[in-house]
């Protein structure tokens, strides 16, 4: 069930409306506002409408959807990522990170208040620490703590945690931003690629530090590619060697030449690929970063069709 899914029922079970009418309401409510919401946004419209506010309501990792403002969590940090200091519009600041999971599912965490940060810096929220979140904000399925936020470490005791990627098991034509996503499409179109040169150490951006300490870059490519899954097409990029998963080789990936010699053979590939939609700022529409592509297997695609028969 995904988390759109269990926002229904939990609406449904907090107003004693069969799930059906819920979903009615909220297709009416996106018709009305001429489709400019997400079903998710329009779910929780519909919720306030019946009178149901979930902003001092704890809730489960897997039913927090985008837009939600009030969101209360309790989970487990399964991965703490290292302080970040960032330097932005000449504003200099500092963010720190970590993924929290319950039973259910997980999330990214971002902190962005020096009080909250100084918990990490400190120890007191650290890998396998159980800690409660009040008031967060859910923004491309990330949880995001203001100052307005709380978020403090918790004795209450958490069973087994989902760890792994949660995926989104829907069409291209239904996902949104921050979805993570596994999607069996085609290939039907593909670009030159371009390049960029990266610290060969870090793989971070090559600066003029790096040359200054005498390293030498590392050429990089990615490569943008257009796929369809029946239900819509969608641009998309790959990054460094995920790029060979395709079947180039070096020659052929950093070859304006004979990438265009191999391109004919690409169009119309099936293959799964797994990644994260993100919204391209300047077109304003989503794209899916690729983080995975494997192969599509007849055989098993048949055992699928007959389990679901």
């Amino acid at each position: 069930m995904d988390n759109y899914s269990q926002l229904i029922e939990r609406i449904s079970r907090s107003s004693n409306l069969e799930t059906e009418e819920i979903e009615r309401k909220v297709e009416a409510k996106k018709a009305k506002l001429s489709g400019l919401i997400s079903k998710e946004g329009a779910a929780q419209i519909v919720a306030a409408e019946l009178g149901i506010n979930f902003d001092q309501e704890r809730m489960k990792i897997s039913e927090l959807v985008d837009g939600m403002k009030r969101a209360n969590v309790i989970g487990k940090v399964i991965k703490l990522n290292p302080v970040r200091e960032f330097n932005k519009n000449n504003k200099q600041g500092k963010v720190a990170s970590f993924t929290l999971a319950d039973e259910t599912s997980n999330i990214r965490v971002a902190l962005w208040d020096t009080n909250h940060i100084a918990l990490v810096e400190k120890g007191e929220i650290k890998e396998n620490s159980i800690v409660e979140i009040s008031s967060g904000y859910i923004r491309n399925s990330e949880l995001h703590l203001s100052s307005f936020a709380d978020i403090k470490p918790s004795k209450e005791k958490i069973g087994k945690v989902v760890t792994e990627r949660v995926l989104a098991e829907k069409k291209l034509k239904d996902v949104q931003a921050g979805q993570n996503l596994k999607t069996r499409a085609f290939i039907v179109n593909a670009f030159e690629p371009r390049y960029f040169e990266v610290n060969p150490e870090t793989g971070k951006k090559f600066t003029e530090e790096d040359k200054n300490n005498g390293l030498q870059p590392k050429k990089r490519a990615l490569l943008n590619i257009t796929i369809d899954d029946g239900t819509e097409t969608m641009r998309s990029v790959i990054f460094g060697d995920e790029i060979k998963k395709l079947g180039l080789i070096d020659e052929e990936i950093f070859s304006i030449e004979k990438y265009n010699e191999k391109k004919p053979s690409l169009l119309g590939e099936e293959k799964f690929f797994t990644g994260q939609i993100r919204t391209n700022t300047f077109s304003n529409t989503n794209e899916l970063t690729i983080q995975g592509i494997e192969d599509v297997n007849p055989e098993e695609l048949v055992k699928e069709l007959e389990a679901k028969a």
